[in-house]
């Protein structure tokens, strides 16, 4: 189950750097272009939702079964994995700030569709999915992505 899981939330990542940066890439243009807000940009952002959220719940239950996550906790204590910046990576950075992530495009999602014109649902995409964005890259374990 686990080898399966990891398989799937490293290949699922790849999806959701895409789309997201596609999310962001469209909230930008549109932003500075101007230009109206339509049924592709609700769909490209609501996309972008979908997939971040699907990776985090694959993220969840790896968490749990992963030697890397929770159990790599248990197993060295707390001490330890925050001394080692691979377990630290592993078992505290990436959850945590992926939790994030999916919190500011689901916040960026919901804002936005509040908003009447626009230019305010471009601004509020472009804030919260660049952030989510940048968030995202700094914390993807990029050592794992290419071995």
């Amino acid at each position: 189950m686990y080898t399966t899981l990891q398989f799937l939330h490293s290949y699922w990542a790849y999806l959701v750097v895409l789309v997201v940066f596609l999310a962001t890439f469209n909230a930008l243009l549109g932003f500075f272009s101007k230009r109206d807000y339509g049924a592709k940009d609700f769909r490209i952002s609501l996309f972008a939702l979908i997939v971040t959220h699907i990776q985090l719940l694959i993220g969840l239950v790896l968490y749990f079964v992963s030697p890397l996550g929770l159990k790599s906790i248990s197993a060295n204590g707390m001490g330890t994995v925050m001394k080692d910046s691979v377990l630290r990576l592993n078992a505290v950075e990436h959850p945590t700030v992926m939790l994030i992530v999916v919190a500011l495009i689901t916040i960026g999602y919901s804002k936005h569709k509040k908003k009447l014109v626009s230019r305010p649902k471009f601004k509020t995409l472009m804030i919260f999915y660049t952030l989510a964005f940048v968030l995202l890259l700094s914390r993807i374990p990029w050592g794992q992505w290419f071995d």
